[in-house]
């Protein structure tokens, strides 16, 4: 009853709180400084079509970086800590449960379209919502379906290990190109900037988020193939 009584103490301040603060909002009547300038200049400055992907990957390219660092530690945490000491044995195929016909044939017909889906929101990011780390979740979530489907097979850690390691050297190298051809890391005019709301515009910035999504991808999918091994023990 104590407990009860506790929680409902804690979410009753917590509304108090958000109340307070919902009661007291005042929007911006004009953007601050960079906001204006990134709304004036983005266009001319970058080509993208969406100021929120010029953000990211131009102007604020180091916050990128370090977010992508933050993904790939995150992604060698969990498999060192998931690790499975190949002396223990394994669940043998005929003991876990067979998917049922409908997941099977859902999973044939949903993986390729979730793969298409997921390369369209990356590889679009400089013109619609969306963008590399995006892509690579959607990416990722087909990896999921094949395990829920095929929870025995075996996935090429190689190939995902591979995968990450070149998108993530060739987004380094774009921005360190960056550097020396053109203004700062990760500046997108390393390539014309073409139309203004055309499919190969804005610079380098479709191919940094094609290999921002691909590491993404690569990275999630890593973490869940090492959760599901974690299961066969």
């Amino acid at each position: 009853m104590i407990k009860r009584f506790s929680v409902f103490l804690i979410m009753l301040g917590l509304g108090a709180i958000f109340l307070q603060l919902l009661l007291q909002y005042l929007p911006d009547e004009s953007l601050n400084l960079s906001g204006r300038y990134y709304a004036e200049n983005t266009a001319s400055e970058v080509g993208a079509a969406n100021i929120i992907t010029a953000i990211i990957v131009t102007y604020r390219g180091l916050d990128t970086l370090g977010e992508v660092t933050v993904l790939f530690l995150t992604a060698a945490i969990v498999g060192l800590v998931l690790s499975r000491d190949q002396s223990q044995p394994r669940v043998k195929p005929a003991d876990r449960p067979q998917p049922g016909e409908l997941l099977s044939i859902g999973t044939q017909l949903l993986v390729p379209l979730i793969l298409l889906f997921g390369a369209y929101i990356f590889i679009n990011g400089h013109l619609t919502p969306g963008g590399g780390f995006q892509g690579g979740a959607i990416l990722a979530s087909a990896t999921l379906l094949m395990l829920l489907t095929h929870p025995v097979k075996r996935f090429s850690h190689r190939l995902i290990t591979r995968l990450e390691s070149i998108s993530g050297l060739v987004f380094v190298g774009v921005g360190m190109l960056g550097i020396i051809l053109a203004g700062g890391f990760l500046d997108n005019r390393l390539l014309p900037l073409g139309e203004f709301g055309e499919l190969f515009s804005a610079g380098t910035i479709p191919v940094i988020y094609a290999f921002i999504g691909l590491k993404v991808g690569a990275e999630f999918s890593s973490m869940l193939l090492k959760l599901a091994e974690t299961e066969d023990n």
